[in-house]
């Protein structure tokens, strides 16, 4: 793996029962790159989005992130499992990851929210995890909801806390798995706006989504998933406005469609 690439997925296969979600599917990511992931529910983005932090395993394959790579195979030895795991303790931290939903802490306040991941994991002291906490949130446009609980926030300010609390942990990699899909067509702008200054900043950045206009505008990269496979990758241009897998171009037609339904 080069210096210069964050990601490399190689050939990992992913089931539930009887259902294989991930099938050979490799991907590489160059730091400071923005890869978006698009296709149909149940394609397989969210669970590629979980492999590469962690949350889910893959039967087999390889996943290698920031130079250090872990391999999977569903015959291994107890032992070998218990060294991958304290590896992946480790790379949690460098990738960060915000759901669908938001999963804030209810009981916290945003500057609470944002600050538990510093002081509680990071070890930092309360007063630097609260500094943290100020500056991310004004980051993300947020100075002013500092004291204020979740359920007083709309959904893209929710959303934009979750991205803050992300930031926190200081990730070499953040994953984004729909981050707009659960708010209200008029809030989705004020997430994908910051999410636009992170990649101008150059964070790596991995996003499920189905806002092709970010796509189009932002992304270095589009890859088109389907029942767990890779069927096309390239620049937007090539994946959006000129596709040359038939599935692929069904895709966007019936994505592009909707949103001039919606328009």
């Amino acid at each position: 793996m080069s210096e210069a690439t964050m990601i490399d997925i190689r050939t990992i296969r992913k089931s539930f029962g009887q259902i294989t979600v991930l099938d050979d599917v490799s991907l590489v990511v160059q730091k400071g790159e923005l890869i978006c992931l698009i296709g149909p529910s149940g394609s397989g983005k969210t669970t590629l989005l979980r492999c590469i932090n962690g949350l889910e395993s893959p039967e087999s394959g390889e996943i290698c992130i920031g130079g250090t790579c872990l391999q999977y195979d569903s015959a291994e030895r107890a032992s070998a499992r218990r060294r991958r795991e304290a590896q992946l303790a480790r790379l949690r931290g460098d990738v960060g990851m915000v759901f669908q939903q938001f999963n804030l802490f209810p009981h916290m306040t945003a500057l609470g929210n944002v600050s538990a991941g510093p002081r509680l994991v990071r070890r930092r002291s309360a007063d630097a995890s609260r500094d943290i906490a100020t500056a991310l949130l004004a980051q993300v446009g947020l100075t002013e909801k500092t004291h204020v609980y979740p359920e007083q926030l709309s959904g893209g300010q929710q959303q934009r806390v979750a991205i803050a609390r992300a930031l926190a942990m200081e990730p070499e990699v953040m994953l984004f798995d729909e981050p707009t899909s659960a708010l209200d067509p008029e809030l989705v702008g004020e997430v994908l706006a910051v999410m636009r200054d992170l990649s101008n900043n150059g964070m790596t950045m991995v996003v499920a989504t189905h806002e092709m206009g970010f796509a189009r505008q932002l992304a270095d990269q589009v890859v088109f998933m389907d029942h767990g496979r890779v069927v096309e990758q390239g620049t937007p241009e090539q994946i959006i406005d000129s596709p040359t897998q038939a599935r692929t171009a069904a895709f966007i037609s019936a994505v592009l469609s909707h949103e001039t339904t919606m328009e």
